[in-house]
């Protein structure tokens, strides 16, 4: 319970401080790469988000998705990599290398697709390299450059509103 609390502890104040530090880069290039970060206890229609990166023009060699879960037995098929709370050391450093080297590249937009309020899910998105951020209505609203407040399960609203902000953004064509 002690090592609980502390993790926590250790986790915010380092979700703080790299948020705090973050420089957000603003330019109008065309996305070619995209990272999506998604809470597959969730949300699991991960084929949405290939339809989606083919719909935006993305070449499936530059998709990237991975999960979070909470019960390691429940780990979904079609997935990049899919990660647990013990892929996390007590101060919030990454064990895993596969999802290190996600947070490493540098996307062109990282999509964050859920709504639960778990610390290790908002600190690979602030840890994560992109350029843009985009995410559903968090209670922290520092993590993302763009918010689209939806129920997960309207994945057909988001995608349209994404698209239309995108376009506005001249992020995709």
């Amino acid at each position: 319970m002690i090592l609980k609390v502390f993790k926590e502890k250790s986790i915010k104040k380092r979700i703080n401080k790299l948020l705090s530090e973050r420089i957000v880069k603003s330019d109008n290039t065309v996305a070619k790469t995209l990272g999506v970060l998604v809470n597959v206890d969730e949300f699991n229609d991960l084929a949405a988000f290939e339809k989606l990166a083919k719909d935006f023009k993305i070449q499936p060699i530059n998709l990237k998705i991975i999960g979070f879960s909470g019960d390691k037995k429940n780990e979904p098929h079609g997935i990049d990599t899919c990660y647990y709370l013990e892929d996390f050391s007590r101060n919030g450093q990454v064990k895993n290398i596969e999802l290190q080297s996600f947070l490493d590249e540098d996307f062109d937009i990282l999509i964050n697709y859920y709504a639960e309020d778990i610390l290790e899910l908002k600190l690979l998105s602030v840890l994560s390299k992109a350029k843009f951020k985009i995410g559903t209505l968090q209670l922290d609203e520092r993590i993302n450059d763009l918010i689209i407040k939806i129920e997960l399960k309207d994945f057909k609203v988001f995608k349209t509103e994404l698209f239309k902000y995108l376009t506005i953004l001249n992020k995709i064509n």
